[in-house]
């Protein structure tokens, strides 16, 4: 049986997919394998996660949580789903920074490919991760901490380095959030505005698309303090807020897969995603990509996809735009400066979405955007070694821990080493 990806779009060349149940019996598997890759929820659009010999997935190792209060940090298994790990930290009174639209990603699989979420002062998933403990080509267990060398380019390590088995994470005391949604936004103050945009709440996303008259709805996740209801308007930004509780998130998406809306206050694990954790997040007739700019050259990036409005939006189910803090991971999508992210769902229709994703990247690389390692991406290493200044570095890094390259792949191959 042939094994695809989450939406169906990659079929992947690996022989086998292993499930471990303990980690000792991972390391068995990698230390065997002459070549192998670690797999995770399958939500990459790309064969980041594939393999021309075997893949791991860890999803059936236990979690084995363990919480550390005064560090402020919990270490689990690394195929465990965020919706999982937040489910279990908020009844123990902890919570993280942030999430990703989907708790059903892997915590490895989100962190290795530099997943972020959204809010001007939030780092990406990656951002939060302390230590990493991998499963080496050789079958050794190797921990490497925050502050340690190589650590900051094993984060986002695209599954170069070895098989992430164990994951530590930063967190915090629990908190609450409000979700609220605004509609008719102004193109021109997205586009003149926009940190005024970006930094009206917590967490902020702009979900439009390209050729509409305003800048589709505008969502707010309110955090509160002390648990106090807070006012949540955006009237100032020339929106209105929504009259009545909106019936999907992208074209064909029920309202019954999202978090709740309305300002109706709840635990940060059931607002910060946009999808619940209990219900499948689609239907998977979609494919994803995605381009980080720098907060300087984005007001231009939207004004060349407002140019193209049309075209994408024959094309389109729904963009979303999202920012992030700025962090020291070598591949993260935040390296060195706070971004603004361009996210495209588009219809399932791989021909016409390459061809306009080409063009896409040819009209926001040459403003430093760097695509989402995850999604679809079609620039090679050469094309995108400018826009990581330690790219070379975690070259270097990468071939040290794995100098036979038994965790190398195509994808690794065309887009992160250069080799043809």
């Amino acid at each position: 049986m042939v094994e695809r990806n989450w939406a169906g779009t990659h079929a992947f060349v690996a022989g086998r997919v292993h499930v471990p149940e303990t980690i000792a019996e991972a390391q068995r598997v990698v230390a065997a394998a002459p070549r192998i890759h670690a797999l995770g929820s399958r939500h990459s659009f790309n064969d980041a996660a594939d393999s021309p010999g075997a893949l791991i997935h860890l999803g059936q190792v236990p979690a084995d949580f363990v919480l550390d209060a005064e560090r402020r940090c919990v270490t689990l298994g690394a195929g465990t789903p965020y919706g999982a790990l937040a489910a279990w930290l908020e009844a123990r009174g902890w919570a993280l920074h942030n999430m990703g639209s989907l708790p059903h990603i892997t915590v490895a699989g989100a962190t290795a490919t530099g997943t972020h979420g959204s809010g001007d002062g939030n780092g990406t998933l990656s951002s939060a991760v302390c230590a990493l403990e991998l499963i080496r080509a050789d079958g050794s267990l190797a921990t490497v901490r925050r502050g340690e060398d190589g650590f900051a380019g094993m984060v986002v390590g695209l599954g170069a380095f070895g098989v992430v088995s164990r994951v530590s994470l930063d967190i915090q005391p629990s908190y609450q959030l409000r979700q609220d949604s605004f509609v008719g936004l102004p193109w021109a103050r997205l586009i003149d505005d926009l940190d005024a945009v970006t930094s009206a709440a917590y967490s902020v996303s702009v979900m439009t698309k390209w050729s509409t008259p305003t800048a589709g709805r505008l969502w707010l996740k309110t955090r509160l303090a002390d648990g106090r209801p807070a006012t949540v308007d955006a009237r100032h930004l020339g929106a209105r807020p929504e009259s009545a509780q909106h019936d999907t998130l992208l074209s064909d998406d029920p309202v019954e897969r999202l978090t709740p809306f309305g300002g109706v206050p709840g635990p940060w694990s059931a607002r910060l995603p946009h999808f619940r954790f209990d219900v499948p997040p689609s239907d998977a007739e979609e494919i994803q990509s995605e381009y980080m700019l720098p907060r300087a050259t984005a007001p231009e990036a939207i004004r060349r996809l407002r140019a193209m409005g049309p075209a994408i939006d024959a094309l389109l189910r729904m963009t979303e735009i999202r920012s992030m803090a700025a962090d020291e991971l070598w591949l993260s999508p935040a390296y060195g400066d706070p971004r603004v992210a361009l996210h495209f769902t588009w219809k399932k229709r791989p021909a016409e979405i390459a061809a306009i994703t080409r063009d896409i990247e040819d009209a926001l690389l040459p403003l430093g955007a760097r695509p989402h390692w995850g999604k679809l991406l079609h620039a090679p290493a050469a094309r995108l070694a400018p826009l990581y200044p330690r790219l070379d570095d975690f070259r270097a890094l990468a071939t040290r821990w794995d100098p036979e390259g038994k965790f190398r792949n195509a994808y690794l191959a065309r887009h992160v080493f250069g080799v043809a």
